[in-house]
């Protein structure tokens, strides 16, 4: 009789669980839907794939609990397999069910566990510590932090991977890993994904090439780990989540200037991320200005700023009444904070104003 009533339960709580699943599904795909290209076309290797792979992948994964990750690849292969080859690494289930996510964030959470090349186990354990893989979430890559030979194991940003070579079959392979290898933010809708700064070749197994990354000259990893230890984490948060754009526009900066404010006030406007990028790009000057330099320079001096178009900033000069260095009619109150050859970084007495908001394309 137990034995029966525990089977009702577990077929009940498997029906809630597909039941969430597929509305969560449907909403993905119409957010895709909306928000795809008209032009782009699906790759012809993706539909043969993801029919004849998924259920037997879908099997694997609920065989070894992770019931969620199964039920998402068995509704929705695409999600997944994308793409000619591709490495699913599966969340634990816990972290998954109790993330609250909507739709979108859910779905660029399964695409930055996912990439478009086959690495095994054996693939990722022959790699440098620090080599970086490639993902479907916005050309970010996530990187092997670990090499554990003895337990035949590896980091990926820093999270364990509990369940190596969970399923090897055909161009898929699939990981189960302890958590998810970002943090999610719904307020900033972003997913704070870690930089992958190596200087080493993309990581590549089966069915992946090898491509050489080039290195900043300005080291955007290391800045937004300074800025979050030095307390200006919404503003390492903000810088982290529109570097993709600033690295593809300033190729050739060699040196930066930072003013950062205490907080980054959002407001009331529709569009925070458009609106987050301009802020961001708007208190950083593409050139390396220590505080004794700003004071130098003549009242009205125009400072470019890597905001698109001609949008620079302006040096107000000395007031009578305070005895800060003012740029833009705020205060410098915390003069190099942080001094480097490429860089410098002050603190400023509040965010520089911006009253439109910008097209950031």
């Amino acid at each position: 009789m137990a034995s029966s009533s525990s089977s009702s339960y577990c077929t009940r709580w498997h029906a809630i669980l597909y039941s969430t699943m597929a509305v969560i599904l449907a909403a993905i795909a119409i957010s895709m839907t909306l928000r795809s290209d008209p032009t782009a076309q699906t790759p012809q290797s993706a539909t043969p794939i993801s029919h004849v792979i998924s259920l037997s992948a879908s099997r694997t994964l609920r065989a070894s609990g992770f019931t969620v990750t199964a039920a998402l690849l068995q509704i929705s292969p695409e999600l997944f397999l994308s793409s000619p080859n591709s490495t699913i690494f599966a969340i634990a289930d816990s972290h998954i069910s109790n993330a609250s996510l909507p739709p979108h964030l859910l779905r660029d959470l399964l695409k930055y566990h996912t990439s478009p090349i086959r690495v095994s186990i054996e693939d990722l354990m022959e790699k440098p510590q620090g080599s970086c893989l490639p993902t479907l979430y916005r050309k970010k890559s996530v990187a092997v932090t670990r090499i554990d030979r003895k337990n035949r194991t590896v980091q990926i940003n820093r999270v364990w991977v509990s369940h190596p070579n969970l399923f090897l079959e055909g161009s898929v392979s699939i990981h189960g890993v302890l958590g998810p290898f970002a943090a999610v933010d719904p307020e900033y809708d972003v997913i704070h994904a870690p930089v992958c700064d190596s200087n080493s070749s993309v990581v590549s197994g089966s069915g992946g090439l090898k491509k050489n990354k080039k290195k900043s000259n300005v080291e955007w990893g290391r800045i937004i780990r300074l800025l979050s230890s030095k307390g200006f984490v919404p503003f390492a948060i903000g810088l982290h989540s529109v570097l993709d754009g600033i690295l593809e526009d300033e190729r050739n900066v060699s040196s930066v200037t930072i003013f950062v404010p205490p907080r980054l006030e959002l407001g009331a406007h529709h569009h925070p991320r458009a609106l987050l990028e301009k802020i961001v790009r708007f208190h950083i000057v593409p050139q390396r200005l220590r505080h004794k330099e700003l004071s130098a320079l003549p009242a009205r001096t125009l400072l470019r700023t890597m905001v698109h178009g001609d949008q620079p900033l302006e040096v107000t000069g000395f007031m009578s009444f305070m005895p800060e260095l003012v740029i833009n009619g705020v205060r410098i109150v915390a003069p190099d904070i942080y001094s480097s050859n490429n860089l410098v970084v002050h603190g400023i007495s509040r965010a520089f104003e911006v009253n439109d908001l910008p097209n950031t394309q």
